[in-house]
């Protein structure tokens, strides 16, 4: 880019950043001289009238227009009838210059508005309802290993007496405490509970949220089956950030099952040989997980389509609109085309039409492709989307994700709920909340720079992201979270490659704030290591217990003092690049 295309741009980005603060001021002075909302709204009105460029007005009206809709003032009870207007009044705008920004920024907001439920939801669960959970399902019968329960689901995380829960919602929120959440079981575990939410930053808001139940009554000289009830109840402490409540109630229950072969369990060591992910030798298939369902949750699809039916009736308006917008070639155009297919297939997944929403998605896929060679200059972002709307064509029936999925079953009868997405260009991850199941997960061979949404999958035991494109250990914070991770390959990425870390900036990460003092600096300076050097590796390996990890291939694998690290804070690693260190 030339210099003068980079001054222009710069002026453009501090324009709307002068415009942002304008905005803000003005609400700001409004309300302190007592101006009521709807006259704003009306002033925002005449603005846009005279200017449709006018980018402060649009955001002002945004925000009132959000403001006035959840006080429910009067003249704005209906949510269809306001929005139906303003849809009307944007495409004006954008019709009469589809090159100006503030116009698009409008409507998409608008969009988020009509696609997304009026209260957060909860779409999944784990343990999920029904589920039976135990910590050895499988048996030696001769030579032959026969799963002892075609339900059963194997539980590692049971060996140490812990089941993690994992809430997962539609939209973040925030307040799930005992009081709302409520566990009831015949077992004996401890009451006082406190949920996390499994987020990369402090903000308290959160799409997954996680308990963890530690069972005191674990070893039981017969098997015995104790049932686990997990009630969420309307709430108006579980709060989303636009400040609507949860008001679906939900129930499932669970089964842990204890005793009886878990002392044969307890024997078993998932590594006593090294993982191969490349070799047939570590694991035999054995068919496909039995245990798995989408809509155990029971919330119910013609509610949730009749309250989509207006939404769904608009999107589908506005893309007939945009496609016989003149200018073929407009990059806001096909990303907002994009958009609404998009919406239009989240509003299906909501219902019982998953299988309809393919078609969504693959027109999308398409535009998103065109995007990357219109716009070159966005091409990583439009390379996150197109991920994103693999990974829910993947993943958004039983039929399709089977294709992908497996049980794997080591040499000493130990089993593994099997996923495998490799070669398939992903950049980024989503959609977890329907993998929450996976215990062994293969993500090799793509384009991953962040794992962000892994953080879900607390069954997790074995991950597999070599040949990627992860730049530092900050990215790999997500992993932190996940308690039962064991095994993890990171050979063949960038670790160490890049003098300036630019993922601290990316990923929201508390690696990338200020660390106070800790003793895993200390004991690595106790062995002539150096911290600022090692400072995110010394704080991603403190925060993990690993018993096998590959990393070869990474320039920071290559530095001195490196295995000094790993060894020091993972004591409890065994295999290192495939060599027993212990």
């Amino acid at each position: 880019m030339e210099l003068p295309q980079v001054k222009l741009l710069l002026l453009a980005v501090n324009t709307k950043m002068v415009l942002g603060l304008i905005s803000t001021l003005h609400r700001f002075l409004a309300k302190f001289m007592g101006v009521p909302e709807e006259k704003e709204l009306q002033y925002t009105m005449d603005k846009i009238s005279e200017n449709f460029s006018n980018y402060s007005a649009w955001h002002n009206r945004s925000i009132l227009l959000s403001n006035l809709l959840i006080q429910r003032s009067e003249g704005f009870e209906s949510k269809e009838k306001i929005f139906s207007e303003e849809f009307e009044l944007v495409i004006q705008a954008l019709f009469t210059d589809p090159g100006d920004q503030s116009g698009w920024f409008y409507h998409l907001w608008l969009l988020a508005q009509t696609s997304t439920p009026d209260n957060p939801q909860l779409i999944s669960s784990w343990p999920s309802n029904g589920a039976k959970l135990s910590l050895f399902p499988t048996r030696k019968n001769g030579d032959q290993n026969m799963v002892s329960s075609p339900s059963s689901i194997c539980c590692y995380s049971l060996k140490e007496g812990i089941i993690p829960i994992v809430l997962y919602f539609n939209d973040p929120v925030k307040g799930l405490n005992p009081s709302n959440v409520k566990l009831n079981s015949d077992f004996v575990f401890d009451k006082d509970l406190q949920w996390r939410p499994l987020v990369i930053t402090d903000s308290g808001y959160s799409n997954c949220w996680a308990t963890y139940l530690e069972i005191r009554n674990k070893d039981c000289s017969t098997s015995q089956q104790f049932s686990v009830e997990v009630s969420i109840p309307c709430s108006d402490d579980i709060m989303s950030r636009s400040g609507s409540h949860c008001n679906c109630p939900v129930h499932f229950t669970f089964t842990v099952e204890l005793g009886n072969n878990n002392d044969e369990a307890h024997d078993i060591d998932l590594f006593h040989d090294p993982i191969s992910w490349s070799s047939s030798e570590s694991f035999q298939s054995h068919g496909k997980p039995s245990c798995v369902a989408f809509d155990q949750l029971n919330i119910t699809s013609a509610l949730v389509q009749e309250e989509s039916r207006w939404n769904l009736d608009r999107l589908s308006d506005e893309i007939d609109l945009f496609r016989d917008l003149p200018d073929e070639n407009s990059k806001f155009a096909k990303l907002t085309l994009a958009r609404l297919l998009l919406a239009c297939a989240a509003i299906k997944s909501r219902g019982s039409s998953l299988i309809e929403r393919k078609g969504y998605c693959e027109e999308a896929l398409g535009f998103f492709s065109d995007l990357i060679n219109l716009d070159p200059s966005h091409k990583r972002y439009y390379e996150d989307e197109r991920s994103l709307v693999l990974m829910d064509q993947l993943t958004c029936d039983m039929e399709t994700f089977m294709k992908y999925c497996s049980v794997q079953v080591r040499s000493n009868s130990a089993t593994l709920n099997h996923v495998q997405l490799c070669r398939l260009s992903l950049t980024r991850i989503g959609f977890t909340e329907r993998m929450l199941w996976v215990q062994m997960l293969d993500l090799s061979h793509n384009k991953l720079r962040s794992i962000e949404g892994l953080e879900a999958l607390q069954q997790l035991v074995c991950l597999n992201i070599s040949n990627n494109q992860i730049s530092s250990f900050t990215s790999l914070e997500p992993l932190t979270k996940i308690v039962s991770l064991k095994a993890l390959d990171l050979s063949f990425n960038e670790i160490g490659a890049h003098p300036i870390d630019t993922t601290r900036y990316m990923c929201s990460s508390p690696f990338s704030h200020k660390v106070e003092r800790c003793e895993a600096f200390v004991e690595c300076r106790k062995k002539s290591v150096n911290v600022e050097e090692f400072w995110d590796a010394i704080l991603f390996f403190k925060s993990v217990n690993l018993v096998q990890l590959d990393i070869k291939g990474n320039a920071v694998a290559d530095k001195d003092s490196f295995v000094t690290v790993v060894t020091t804070l993972s004591p409890s690693l065994k295999w290192l690049d495939g060599t027993c260190i212990h």
